[in-house]
């Protein structure tokens, strides 16, 4: 399990930042690559403009490991989010809340205070609770060799996350029942409009000080000068030349077997990442089909649309847990000692509201997803046209190494990738490579590349 890269992807604006800020403790376990790119060995990369591959196949022992692998992610993650469920259910039954509530207005009377008490004895119950599934998930991953990293240092990345999550929350639980005190009808339009300057802030500020904290990037240029000047080349053919300083080298060899290269933050923030394990297993025309696929992502400004998707999305979410607070609370704000909509106690409701549209919301992002990575492979193969011989080989046989690399479920049913795949099957992604099209005029605007 990759603790670092998935609290900065999700750590967000804690519970009201719906589909980026999960459940405390929830892992993202589904058995699905999240790598933004293909890759391949080094070992097959040779043979790569000889073989024709044309769809995503396994040896019997690999495909049944493969099968394994993912079916167990998938089961976990729904009972994860079950498991998530009934915990708040129970808390909330049992007056857990209430009895926080009750304990830190007996003690200070200061609201800020009050917080900061009652916020990290929540998050502390809801992420020990939750610590053996995670602590489950990152065995099958050592287990299937997917992840090295050894215990100690994914504790004590899991432990970083829950500290840097605790001191998030502390300060928008006090600000969120702040505007719900003084705004009660409208607190959750204010609750939005707060939330686009704190998510814009966060998402500029996660490339430099936050993902740090979980692995070691150094420039690009410190260690592989070829590989920027062939990246600048290639950024050049497409209209947006990006400087040295953008491009880094992720060590992520010291904790995973995984192949991988992001777009990450905004504006002077805005970076490429490579991973250490990405250059050293694959051919330098696989590399640069890589880096065609987060050029795609940099120039089709994905980061920037994804971000506006996602407000829109909470814009919708935040309206509706005010709804729905309001009618858990004079549903069952007795029976579980809540006062109303502004008290400490409604805390645990509003997780629990939060639990399921992360759940229901989840569907909605990946959809998105799927098309803005679909869009990135486009871009990615019609880039490296011409400049890479056999290109849609190199491509399709990259996809193919991925999937072995990563025990990629060859067959997942409809249902799973519609609720679970945040890019499309392997298998579609490996034959829309091999039988790309490229545009005849070989234009790379933002609109393009297309395949008619």
């Amino acid at each position: 399990m990759r603790s670092g890269r998935i609290f900065v992807v999700k750590v967000g604006l804690l519970f009201f930042l719906v589909g980026m800020f999960p459940f405390p403790g929830t892992p993202d376990i589904r058995a699905v690559p999240v790598q933004s790119t293909p890759s391949a060995s080094s070992s097959a990369a040779s043979s790569t403009a000889t073989t024709d591959t044309s769809t995503y196949h396994l040896s019997p022992e690999k495909y049944e490991k493969a099968v394994a692998y993912s079916r167990a992610g998938y089961r976990l993650y729904f009972v994860s989010v079950f498991w998530n469920f009934a915990i708040l259910v129970v808390l909330l039954r049992y007056r857990y809340f209430a009895r926080l509530r009750d304990s830190a207005e007996s003690l200070v009377n200061h609201r800020f205070l009050q917080a900061a008490m009652i916020v990290p004895a929540v998050f502390a119950t809801l992420a020990f609770l939750n610590l053996p599934i995670r602590v489950y998930w990152h065995h099958l991953s050592l287990a299937y060799q997917q992840s090295i990293q050894p215990w100690g240092s994914w504790l004590w990345d899991w432990a970083k996350a829950e500290l840097l999550t605790t001191a998030l929350a502390i300060l928008v639980v006090f600000l969120l029942f702040a505007v719900m005190r003084r705004k009660p009808r409208t607190w959750w339009f204010h609750a939005w409009l707060g939330a686009i300057p704190l998510a814009t802030f966060l998402v500029f500020i996660t490339p430099i000080y936050i993902d740090p904290l979980f692995n070691k990037f150094t420039p690009l240029q410190e260690t592989h000068p070829q590989l920027v000047q062939s990246i600048g080349e290639l950024s050049r053919r497409a209209g947006i030349p990006i400087p040295p300083d953008r491009m880094f080298l992720m060590q992520a060899s010291a904790k995973t077997n995984a192949i991988n290269a992001y777009v990450t933050g905004l504006g002077a923030s805005k970076r490429i990442v490579v991973w250490d394990t990405s250059i050293r297993k694959t051919s330098s025309d696989e590399l640069l089909f890589i880096i065609g696929h987060e050029m795609g992502h940099y120039v089709l400004n994905h980061v920037v649309k994804g971000f506006a998707f996602f407000l829109a999305l909470l814009f919708v979410a935040l309206y509706l847990t005010y709804r729905l607070l309001d009618w858990l609370i004079v549903r069952w704000g007795a029976a579980w000692g809540i006062r109303g909509p502004s008290d400490w106690a409604a805390l645990g409701v509003l997780l629990l509201i939060f639990n399921l549209m992360n759940f229901f919301g989840d569907p909605i992002s990946n959809v998105v997803s799927r098309i803005i990575e679909h869009a990135a492979d486009a871009y990615g193969l019609q880039l490296i046209q011409g400049s890479v011989p056999n290109a849609n080989e190199v491509a399709a046989h990259s996809f193919q190494v991925l999937g072995e690399e990563d025990l990629d479920d060859p067959n997942p049913s409809r249902f799973i990738v519609f609720w679970l795949y945040n890019h499309p099957p392997l298998n579609d992604r490996l034959r829309f490579a091999h039988d790309f099209r490229p545009a005849s005029d070989n234009k790379l605007s933002p609109a393009s590349p297309s395949n008619p």
